[in-house]
């Protein structure tokens, strides 16, 4: 299988933290976001969105980083942090959506004008009106999650899931976008639980290299 990312996207980063603690092999193929590789005809007939990451496994091609990390748990047989019960995969499925529809834009609309706006050549200070509007957001969605976890070790299951993953991984730019969520203390607590996994160490941007060898030679 070959994953098709960047270092520093968020919604790649949930897909390496998945496939790390599946022990999946991967091949990493960067997609250059500054270089605006990710807008080239042949990335586009391949991913048509023109975004990160992609996954292809045997000319089948997924775009979508919360659907490639459920593909991952499926193929690899990833029971812990995808369990085949009904009920348990749809207490975590509504966590992804969640994530998809609510708190991952919320977060981007932040990181966007603080740190990617710059990164891909935008010009001016981030706007103020769509700072606000990101924070307003934001406050709603964290104000969910801290509520959810005051009585909860996990997101879902009360252990480890795709759902802490992909909930976790926008969060890896939240000194740098200064994202407002100081206040909010089991949010606080659990991410901090996120952060001392090996998956999370082993997939900042700064180990990409080492990743890639990781990945490629697959488990031991």
């Amino acid at each position: 299988m070959r994953l098709y990312y960047h270092p520093v996207s968020s919604n790649s980063r949930r897909v390496l933290l998945t496939a790390i603690i599946l022990g999946a092999k991967l091949e990493l193929i960067t997609v250059d976001l500054l270089k605006r590789e990710h807008r080239a005809k042949a990335y586009l007939q391949i991913n048509p969105n023109g975004k990160v990451p992609l996954l292809e496994d045997d000319g089948f091609y997924l775009w979508e980083s919360h659907a490639i990390m459920q593909y991952l748990a499926d193929k690899e047989d990833g029971r812990a942090l995808y369990p085949k019960d009904m009920q348990m995969r749809a207490d975590i499925n509504r966590w992804l959506f969640w994530s998809a529809y609510h708190f991952t834009p919320a977060v981007g609309v932040i990181s966007r004008e603080r740190i990617s706006k710059k990164m891909v050549g935008g010009t001016g200070d981030p706007d103020p009106a769509e700072i606000a509007r990101g924070e307003a957001l934001l406050f709603a969605s964290a104000q969910v999650l801290d509520t959810h976890l005051s009585d909860k070790q996990w997101i879902a299951q009360d252990r480890l899931t795709l759902a802490d993953l992909a909930i976790a991984s926008p969060l890896m730019h939240a000194e740098a976008a200064q994202l407002p969520i100081g206040a909010y203390k089991h949010l606080q607590r659990w991410f901090a639980q996120v952060r001392a996994l090996d998956a999370w160490k082993g997939s900042e941007p700064a180990r990409s290299s080492e990743l890639r060898e990781q990945l490629l030679s697959g488990p031991c």
